[in-house]
């Protein structure tokens, strides 16, 4: 397993080589099983550079080595639209994880939630991941919605 000991979080909008690997990974994590094109998500990862608002991502890198990604939507559960905004599609290459940079990009996340003026952020994570956020401080709001438990963390918190 490579380490990274140096990293940094940058905004895909400062990253924009990036774009493509950000795309990448999500498809192949979340959206390639369930039959959507790499295109249909390379349309929504390049809204980031559209934007000055939501929706924002954030890279994880070495230099010029793509690390990992995590993003703040407007919503990522249809069926919870009275929360917002969401910390999404957390992804960390299999070589750089246990490395600390899931929770640096997870605390990104929620800092430009706050930094934007939202009291909250929100993120529905597997049952079998929870643990790891409710280590970095979120509270779980709801259970098995979906199949998904739903996380909140508040300014300050």
């Amino acid at each position: 397993m490579a380490t990274h000991k140096t990293y940094s979080i940058s905004d895909l909008r400062d990253r924009p080589d990036f774009a493509s690997d950000v795309a990448d990974r999500i498809w192949n994590a979340w959206w390639r099983q369930d039959g959507h094109e790499r295109a249909f998500i390379r349309g929504l990862v390049d809204e980031n550079f559209a934007s000055t608002g939501l929706p924002q991502a954030f890279v994880a890198h070495d230099g010029d080595t793509f690390l990992g990604t995590a993003h703040l939507i407007d919503n990522d559960l249809e069926s919870r639209p009275q929360y917002s905004p969401w910390v999404a599609a957390v992804w960390v290459d299999e070589t750089a994880r246990r490395s600390g940079i899931g929770a640096t990009l997870v605390q990104a996340g929620a800092d430009a939630a706050f930094g934007q003026g939202f009291d909250t952020a929100y993120l529905c994570a597997k049952p079998a991941v929870s643990a790891f956020y409710e280590r970095l401080g979120w509270q779980r709001i709801e259970e098995d919605v979906e199949g998904l438990n739903v996380f909140s963390m508040k300014r300050g918190a």
